[in-house]
């Protein structure tokens, strides 16, 4: 399984706005600048977004989107979901022999179990500062 610009920008998307939950809603023009993207590109990957429950738009001159529930109830899996469709990693498990079905099965599942237990919160929590820690450097 292959996850697409779609899935990754989104997933940008959602982590920004995880990180400003709670500050009022946050613009595309801003998301794309901290990110570097294409402000084009993310409106068009906001709106199955919006349609799918998990993002809320605000109009007006300080508009922007804010998240529809918690950083900590939505997951990394609701997503992708939306965005690149059912999680699988083979098309046509059913009609695989019984030994690779079941390698395919697992290696879904162990996919699911990851997107699954990941939330906004822990993404949007997660800094730089936290792969450094053990780390000692001389000049």
């Amino acid at each position: 399984m292959k996850i697409s610009t779609k899935g990754r920008y989104g997933l940008t998307i959602m982590i920004e706005l995880a990180k400003n939950y709670g500050e009022g809603p946050t613009s595309l023009k801003s998301i794309a600048q901290t990110n570097d993207l294409s402000e084009h590109y993310l409106e068009q990957l906001i709106a199955p977004l919006r349609n799918a429950g998990l993002v809320k738009s605000i109009r007006g001159a300080y508009g922007g989107y804010i998240l529809s529930n918690l950083p900590s109830k939505i997951t990394v899996g609701d997503v992708l979901r939306v965005l690149e469709g059912p999680i699988t990693p083979v098309e046509g498990i059913e009609e695989e022999e019984p030994a690779k079905r079941e390698l395919w099965i697992r290696i879904r599942d162990a996919i699911r179990d990851v997107i699954d237990n990941t939330t906004l919160e822990d993404l949007a929590s997660h800094s730089e500062d936290n792969d450094m820690e053990g780390y000692m450097f001389y000049i």
